[in-house]
């Protein structure tokens, strides 16, 4: 176990609180103070609620001391991506349009952590509205990766992705849209998790595109991350896209060891991406471990992704164009230009554009459902096709942002997740992704848990 108190896991953490051997008093004021060291080097918060913290700390040690112990998340401090509503504090999407806009409720996933015990240390930078890039007209400074500060956190959960990896918080909840959870965690080298569609409540979160958003977990650990999707996972019928359905246990899987478990690999897609070689060099050494751990690799191939970066832009920007379509024309000063400049095409689109591209993400649901139903457990695959590119490069280039590995789950809804799969020679993580059948997070949790105990990856943090 670290020394460090900004660095012990949530598991560690809340095993120690449970026991009564560490204050959640004393584990909050030393986040904060990491945070007073190395927000002004990272920009991973907008909004820092100190004196909230320390309150809800105070009220956790309380009821811990009285016998009230609510679980694993009390006393835990998180952090929230600055989409996320929380009642009476800032919630700007990183965008001047919100600039000061305090929300009339708490949305539901942070009102579930909430009534977990978790203490909230604030809200952590994005890219505005989930969407738009850094750059010189932008509301808030952009959060930079703690691995290398010339480099990018991933999008658009970038706050999050860096507030994590530095030891900022111990858990963060970010959206993922087209893989933005998916894309911090692997170039910030943690673990984030984007459940299946409808398991996490979206109420009270800014939209990019309702049919595609998804809120999700962000930690150092895989055990931690099936902590924090424990709380957050439940029906909500404020919310159409929540499924009505029983929350299971994440965890009841990580241990099984992964003898027999079929493992697939889509070959075909890889091979069709550019990837650089340290990345392909890094995935052959994780089926490696997986095989020595017991799985069964073989080869899949999904018809049609190599059509889901046009459909799916489509799909993305025709939805979040019919949110805020009135604010651009009214306000278009309070956007950041790169969110214009990616929004606006979409004004174009015609409804029988967004239909054909509804039907092609149908045939891309029915064709993972055939491969999941019949042949394999989960999908494997390099969690992003690079390191972290330079802030500067991602600025002239936003395209940058995209990649190719993430957004057919969010088309597909099938739960998927990235976790550490080691380092570039410049010291920069690299990704693993690992994906399921729909309601099937407890196989992904047994599958990255696995590979996560023969390796030490998790163990590595950035020097700051």
């Amino acid at each position: 176990m670290t020394t460090d108190l900004h660095y012990l896991t949530i598991t560690e953490a809340a095993a120690l609180i449970r026991d009564k051997k560490l204050s959640p008093v004393e584990l909050t004021q030393a986040h904060l103070a990491r945070i007073d060291a190395l927000q002004p080097r990272l920009h991973a918060y907008i909004t820092v609620t100190a004196a909230q913290a320390l309150a809800q700390a105070r009220v956790a040690e309380s009821e811990i001391a009285a016998g009230k112990y609510r679980g694993p998340l009390h006393g835990i401090p998180l952090a929230h991506k600055d989409i996320v509503w929380t009642k009476g504090v800032r919630t700007t999407a990183h965008s001047k349009l919100l600039a000061e806009w305090r929300p009339p409720e708490d949305a539901f996933v942070y009102a579930k952590l909430t009534n977990a015990g978790a203490v909230s240390l604030g809200k952590t930078a994005l890219h505005e509205f989930a969407y738009g890039v850094p750059g010189p007209d932008q509301a808030f400074p952009a959060a930079l990766n703690p691995w290398n500060t010339e480099r990018a956190p991933g999008s658009s959960s970038s706050g999050s992705g860096a507030a994590v990896a530095a030891g900022l918080a111990m858990g963060a909840i970010g959206t993922d849209t087209g893989g933005s959870v998916r894309h911090p965690a692997a170039v910030c080298g943690i673990v984030g998790m984007k459940a299946t569609y409808g398991r996490v409540s979206i109420h009270g979160i800014f939209p990019l595109a309702a049919s595609m958003d998804h809120a999700g977990p962000m930690t150092r650990t895989v055990r931690d991350n099936a902590v924090m999707l424990q709380s957050m996972a439940g029906h909500d019928p404020a919310d159409p896209t929540s499924a009505d359905k029983p929350v299971p246990d994440f965890s009841c899987l990580i241990g099984k060891g992964l003898k027999g478990v079929r493992i697939g690999i889509p070959e075909r897609f890889v091979e069709s991406v550019t990837h650089e070689a340290e990345v392909l060099a890094a995935f052959e050494r994780a089926k490696g471990v997986l095989r020595e751990l017991g799985a069964m690799l073989r080869a899949v191939d999904i018809a049609g992704l190599d059509e889901i970066n046009d459909y799916g832009t489509t799909i993305v920007v025709y939805e979040a164009y019919q949110y805020h379509k009135d604010n651009l024309a009214k306000h278009p000063e309070k956007y950041g230009k790169a969110f214009r400049d990616r929004l606006m095409p979409a004004a174009k689109l015609t409804e029988g554009d967004y239909k054909a591209a509804l039907g092609k993400r149908e045939r891309l649901r029915e064709a993972y459902e055939r491969v999941y139903g019949s042949q394999i457990d989960v999908i494997v695959s390099p969690g992003r096709e690079s390191g972290a590119p330079t802030m500067a490069a991602m600025m002239e280039n936003p395209l940058l942002i995209r990649g190719a590995a993430h957004r057919m789950y969010n088309l597909s809804g099938h739960p998927a997740m990235v976790q550490p799969m080691g380092f570039n020679a410049g010291g920069m993580p690299l990704g693993l992704q690992i994906a399921a059948g729909h309601w099937r997070e407890d196989l992904v949790y047994q599958v990255a848990s696995a590979y996560e105990d023969a390796t030490s990856w998790v163990n590595q943090h950035p020097s700051l």
